[in-house]
């Protein structure tokens, strides 16, 4: 069956229950991304401030994801997602109230943006190492495929919400609807019945530093986890940066206004769907390292067009092109990362995972920002796009080592011979 793979990761009720609280909190956060870069964009009109503002959402998670990771790892992961949660939820209220009575200004959207940037870094491994407690072993590729596919079907709900909201009423309501997603997702952890030995990865260690040292070191040493992450790492930077810059290329490139920002972004959404439903139906790994590095190409190219075009068309049928490549390569590694590294350490490699999609797109998001106020946005994203086909040789004349490492199941995913 086509879609045996995808049911069977969501055949137990705390998956059902876990991945519903995920499309209800993604929505929420999609919305909140669309209205926050856009009101940027209103009070600013530069898209380096626009860069500033995504950096200020992503950029924590490069000083707090090695060490979030170690804490998911030693603490109770439901409680740490809970608590997460909530923080989330109260940003979103805080930023919602100052818009609506006329009391934002970039300054303080920068801060609090900051503050969700921070409880995001801890939410992150905490509510993905829940994974692999709420799905059978065998299914684990299954279920981070899913995991993906559900944020691809939010990115494409939650935009296709925000822009009639934000036209019709503004600002603030579309942010209001993410408080309220969060408060909703808060309210599933207690549902969750998840065994004591997911909800914590070991007994807690006297050295906190220790263990984030232990689990850099882990992914550096492994001779496929280093290697991949680190082309997303290089992925991130160079080709990421441009969904989080997409106010101004929509008034730019396409001059266009709010309601095409949301077609772009939800066009991004569809691609990425796509792609993910398809990955979720394979149900395997073999294959996924190749998918991950060729899909780094795909994104580069897809990008090129993208920027390169003043046909609004044209340029939604390559944000697709670029929601399915992204999408293909994050679902590719997180599965990758998931069944390969040790139980003790998922924490910590999941962590460094969310460092790679959140700093990186930050940090190109603030470099491309600043050029464009320089050189316009179409030139210095065509440098990234070159820069990244060398990255892409350089992954490519790796793919074999990262291969044979990873794509072998760990003996825990292995079918049970005394079962038949």
């Amino acid at each position: 069956m086509v879609f045996g793979a995808l049911g069977r990761a969501l055949s137990t009720r705390n998956a059902r229950i876990f991945f519903g609280a995920s499309l209800t909190a993604w929505t929420g956060l999609w919305m909140h991304r669309i209205a926050v870069a856009w009101l940027a964009w209103e009070m600013t009109g530069s898209a380096l401030w626009v860069g500033l503002v995504a950096f200020s959402d992503l950029a924590p998670a490069a000083f707090i994801s090695p060490i979030a990771g170690a804490v998911a790892d030693r603490v109770d992961r439901v409680r740490l997602t809970t608590i997460a949660q909530a923080a989330i939820a109260l940003e979103a209220a805080t930023v919602a109230t100052l818009v609506a009575t006329g009391l934002m200004r970039v300054e303080w959207l920068i801060l609090l943006e900051l503050c969700a940037g921070t409880a995001a870094s801890f939410l992150q491994p905490a509510r993905q190492t829940l994974i692999s407690g709420i799905v059978p072993k065998s299914e684990l590729p299954a279920a981070v495929a899913c995991n993906s596919l559900v944020f691809n079907i939010a990115r494409f709900i939650g935009p296709a919400l925000a822009g009639p909201v934000i036209a019709g009423f503004g600002v603030a309501p579309a942010i209001a609807c993410n408080a309220v997603a969060y408060v909703c997702a808060l309210a599933s952890m207690a549902m969750l019945r998840v065994a004591p030995a997911h909800r914590r990865g070991h007994p807690a260690t006297s050295s906190l530093w220790g263990e984030v040292r232990d689990g850099l070191s882990y992914v550096g040493r492994h001779p496929g986890l280093g290697p991949l992450l680190a082309y997303a790492a290089a992925m991130g930077v160079l080709l990421r940066c441009v969904q989080e810059l997409l106010p101004p290329f929509v008034e730019r490139n396409f001059a266009r206004g709010a309601d095409s920002l949301a077609m772009l972004t939800a066009s991004f959404g569809i691609g990425a769907l796509v792609a993910g439903l398809w990955l979720s139906t394979r149900g395997r790994i073999q294959g996924a390292a190749r998918i991950s590095i060729f899909s780094g190409l795909a994104q580069a190219l897809s990008i090129a067009g993208f920027v390169g075009t003043g046909w609004f068309g044209f340029g939604l049928a390559c944000a697709a092109c670029i929601g399915a490549s992204t999408s293909m390569q994050g679902i590719t590694t997180q599965q990758l990362a998931q069944t390969a590294a040790r139980p003790e350490m998922r924490g910590r490699v999941l962590a460094l995972w969310g460092l790679i999609t959140r700093a990186c797109p930050a940090l190109g998001a603030l470099m491309l920002g600043g050029a464009g106020e320089a050189f316009g946005l179409r030139l210095p994203a065509l440098v990234g796009v070159g820069l990244s086909l060398i990255v892409f040789a350089w992954g490519l004349g790796r793919l074999a080592r990262i291969e044979h490492s990873l794509e072998a199941p760990p003996p825990e995913l292995l079918p049970d011979p005394a079962r038949g």
